[in-house]
């Protein structure tokens, strides 16, 4: 009865969003009233993330009944939002109050729609995996229509979208959906790894795939640091992510996250908290030109703040897997050409032959043209040599193969204490509530 009338509430009061392009001669303030329930925050990034805005500054409250939060933001190059459509858009989006969908925190799973069949695999990350995940796919008449691929901690873990080559439907056969189970899963198996590949089908429309990347790397437990030879031990300790957790009141969690800053890194954050069932009371977040500030004041859903060690140990390693999953590692390459069967597993191939490690790849396939972005460095996870691309170049075609960034030539961040950012953002949020408050009387 309780859960009906919350529903019944929330009916009456869908979320009311102010978009202010006045306030400001450089960024776009977006204001979200709403009644609050668990994982709305979530919901409002979410819309945010998708349309590829750039959140510069966000306040966040959501004590009592009541849920607001006020973001800065930009387009991807830093202006303002000006287009009438997308502005009603976003308000459209956001006060649709679409429901809210559970965390699939279980087994990972394969569903064919009527358009693709989605497929999730995890596993030992290595070099040349995913050349040899394309070749078998290609092998078995599949093509790859989208997929998102991401690597950390010596793990691997994807959603790629196939169809059937010839038909370009989703393949639904299930003797067929088994032999290319079993044959994926020979691939994703380890050399005297202890954890084995999987491969499965995810129901279509459940959650957002980069949200169900994060599930199935922290399902995977790629949060638990292995100190290893080989992919990683270039890694440069000081570009990491530093993560604190204070019980400084007695009702809160206080965690404190100081990174370089990002495209989705608060998405990536939020997505975590939500997924572990921490709620976000309080917040802020503050992006400068390299580095992006982020603290909340968080309970479970319990109603506890963080009570141990191990729990806080916990947090600290997650959000850090986090932040670091979707780290741009290496150099940026940028492939647009026509489409055709087989694409994918000829341009895989062609950096396993050269030697390239990828770390991250996002391909995409729309009105038969190809758009893929893969993120790579040599096999030892050292900068690729600038000759192996002029050859991968040369032999892909110049034209449809660009380098587009190399992160290892980022200016190194500013160091500023924990403590003192910790009780700087303390008095901001206070000034925050306190503005909040007089709002609520104005």
């Amino acid at each position: 009865m309780d859960d009906e009338y919350a529903k019944l509430i929330r009916r009456m009061n869908p979320p009311r969003v102010v978009i202010d392009n006045d306030a400001s001669e450089d960024i776009t303030v977006i204001q979200v009233d709403s009644v609050n329930k668990h994982g709305i925050l979530l919901e409002v990034v979410q819309v945010l993330t998708d349309m590829n805005l750039v959140i510069t500054k966000a306040y966040i409250s959501s004590d009592g009944g009541w849920f607001m939060d006020v973001f800065n933001v930009t387009d991807q190059d830093g202006n303002k939002i000006i287009d009438e459509e997308v502005i009603s858009y976003i308000q459209r989006r956001i006060e649709s109050n679409a429901s809210y969908v559970p965390s699939m925190s279980g087994s990972v799973g394969v569903m064919p729609s009527e358009e693709h069949t989605s497929i999730e695999l995890t596993g030992p990350d290595r070099p040349g995996l995913l050349s040899e995940v394309c070749a078998v796919l290609t092998d078995l008449h599949c093509n790859v229509v989208n997929a998102e691929i991401w690597t950390h901690n010596a793990r691997a873990a994807a959603v790629v979208n196939v169809t059937d080559d010839s038909t370009r439907c989703a393949i639904k056969d299930p003797k067929r959906l088994s032999i290319i189970r079993e044959l994926l899963c020979n691939v994703l198996k380890g050399n005297n790894d202890l954890k084995a590949g999987k491969m499965t089908l995810s129901p279509p429309g459940i959650t957002s795939r980069e949200r169900r990347l994060h599930q199935i790397m922290f399902a995977d437990r790629d949060y638990e640091r292995v100190e290893r030879g080989g992919l990683g031990r270039h890694e440069d300790k000081s570009s990491r992510p530093h993560v604190t957790v204070l019980n400084i009141e007695k009702d809160y969690s206080v965690i404190t996250m100081r990174s370089k800053d990002r495209p989705k890194l608060l998405f990536d954050i939020v997505c975590t908290l939500t997924d572990m069932e921490y709620v976000v009371f309080h917040g802020m977040v503050s992006t400068g030109r390299m580095e992006a500030y982020q603290e909340f004041y968080i309970r479970h859903v319990d109603g506890l703040p963080i009570s141990s060690d191990a729990e806080r140990e916990r947090v600290i390693q997650c959000l850090e897997a986090a932040i670091e999953r979707r780290g741009s590692e290496g150099l940026e390459l940028e492939l647009c050409s026509e489409d055709r069967v087989g694409l994918l597993s000829d341009i895989t191939r062609i950096f396993r032959e050269n030697s390239l490690c990828i770390k991250r790849a996002e391909i995409s396939t729309k009105g038969g043209k190809v758009k893929d972005t893969f993120y790579v460095t040599d096999v030892t996870g050292s900068p690729v040599d600038p000759k192996s691309i002029n050859s991968i170049c040369q032999q892909i075609g110049e034209t449809k193969l660009q380098v587009k960034h190399n992160s290892t030539l980022s200016p190194k961040r500013p160091q500023e204490t924990t403590m003192g950012y910790l009780f700087s953002n303390l008095f901001k949020a206070r000034t925050f509530s306190n503005f909040k408050l007089i709002r609520s009387y104005s």
